[in-house]
């Protein structure tokens, strides 16, 4: 147990969240240690990281905090706190821990493997390229080259990613083997998207089809230039915006010569609305979904929803790999708690969105906010409503780059002989292209 009483961080942020400890709120404790993870003290950190680790019941985890708290300078404690911060999803505690480790021992494999994966699940792609390749003269080709040409890829340099990728011998363990196909069909997708498409900083349709395999269908006309890049933070949405996103489905199937022969409906009530809707966009029978079923697609309107039902992770798990002719199109897809599985067609990405059939807020007659109760109608109803309503798109603020529905098009036939391959692989990054987010 770490004691609360006779060893206290002396930082001010730290004080505070020492402070927020000692109320039981966890979660402001651990927001404060991220906003200066790179620059308090260890030690420190580690007395604050030990009680939560202890309030959480991480043993692992609080075990190690109290062997930094006792030797902060220790290369060893840096490690074995940095490898279970990584473990118990604070990768961004890790790195300044796993950074000083590696300076005390320049060339350790174990530390720098351990760092880039902190690295990884924090987003900092470039500086999980720089420190492979400080130490490129002895790392192995499995993992580490093949680490710095997926961190490559991730961070927008493909050149790079191409040179370390053609330098990769086939794996000798199968483990590697499906690792390396998602990296090649990565490479093959950047290659047919590229003459279409930036892949610059700001291209974010472009980066999703290069790093997820995904064509996504519509960009938030809000808060581009304010560091929204094309995502929505927060998403009240509705049946226009439904409908828009149907309609861009529409169009890449027709644009990539995909030709189903069904719509399947997925069990959650919001994937049923939104189904039966595109079965009339398209103009498609539908029926329930069934695994293995060629030829048809699936909708969902959010994969997350779908995967908190009774039946969920099992159609989720039937999901990741294709089925010839199959397409899995998801509406709105969280980008910050990305779904197990990618699925190959999204309308939109999101940080947090309330669905047209909930309860929605919406302005009374003296301009206050109200919420209006959820539309508990069948499902029919509201995807009718659906098919009806407007799918132009909103006016935003002016600063999201025109998107019409001709260059949209262009892309999705351009991309289409390397659409539909291999499996649905969870993303795990935002990749090149960055957004603000809420923590």
């Amino acid at each position: 147990m770490f004691s609360r009483k006779k060893t206290r961080p002396k930082s001010a942020q730290l004080v505070e969240a020492w402070e927020c400890m000692d109320s039981g709120d966890v979660p402001g404790a651990l927001r404060l240690l991220r906003a200066g993870a790179d620059t308090l003290p260890l030690g420190e950190v580690a007395l604050v990281v030990g009680r939560a680790a202890d309030t959480a019941g991480f043993d692992d985890l609080r075990k190690a905090a109290k062997k930094l708290a006792a030797a902060p300078e220790s290369a060893d404690a840096q490690y074995a706190f940095g490898y279970a911060c990584v473990e118990r999803g604070l990768s961004y505690l890790a790195v300044p821990a796993l950074r000083e480790a590696l300076r005390q021992h320049p060339g350790a494999l174990a530390v720098v493997r351990e760092l880039v994966a902190a690295y990884e699940r924090e987003g900092r792609h470039r500086e999980a390229v720089e420190v492979l390749a400080r130490h490129e003269s002895g790392f192995s080709d499995w993992p580490d080259r093949y680490l710095l040409a997926y961190n490559a890829i991730m961070s927008g340099d493909l050149d790079l990613a191409k040179r370390h990728h053609a330098l990769l011998p086939d794996p000798q363990d199968e483990m590697w083997i499906p690792t390396r196909d998602r990296q090649r069909r990565m490479l093959d997708r950047a290659a047919v998207a590229a003459p279409v498409s930036p892949l610059d900083t700001q291209d974010l349709r472009g980066w999703q089809y290069v790093i997820g395999g995904t064509v996504l269908g519509t960009l938030s006309p809000f808060g581009f230039e304010a560091a929204m890049t094309g995502r929505y933070a927060w998403l009240q949405d509705s049946h226009d915006q439904c409908l828009r996103g149907l309609l861009r489905l529409k169009t890449l199937l027709d644009s990539a010569e995909v030709r189903p022969g069904s719509v399947s409906l997925l069990p959650d009530r919001g994937s049923q609305i939104l189904g039966l809707a595109a079965a009339e966009v398209l103009g498609l029978p539908s029926q329930p979904f069934e695994p293995g079923r060629e030829n048809t697609v699936v909708i969902a309107y959010d994969l997350n929803e779908l995967g908190e039902t009774d039946e969920g992770p099992e159609i989720l798990g039937q999901l990741f790999e294709r089925a010839p002719g199959q397409v899995l199109h998801e509406h709105a897809s969280n980008w910050t708690d990305p779904p197990v599985i990618t699925a190959d067609s999204v309308a939109l990405l999101h940080q947090m969105t309330i669905a047209p059939w909930e309860e929605q807020l919406h302005a009374d007659e003296d301009g206050e906010m109200d919420p209006a109760p959820a539309d508990d109608r069948p499902a029919a109803h509201i995807a009718a409503e659906i098919v009806g309503a407007d799918p132009t798109p909103e006016q935003g603020d002016g600063e999201t780059p025109a998107d019409p529905d001709d260059r949209f098009a262009e892309f999705a036939a351009a991309v289409r002989g390397t659409w539909l391959r291999g499996d649905r692989a969870q993303l795990n990054s935002s990749g090149p292209v960055p957004s603000s987010q809420f923590h």
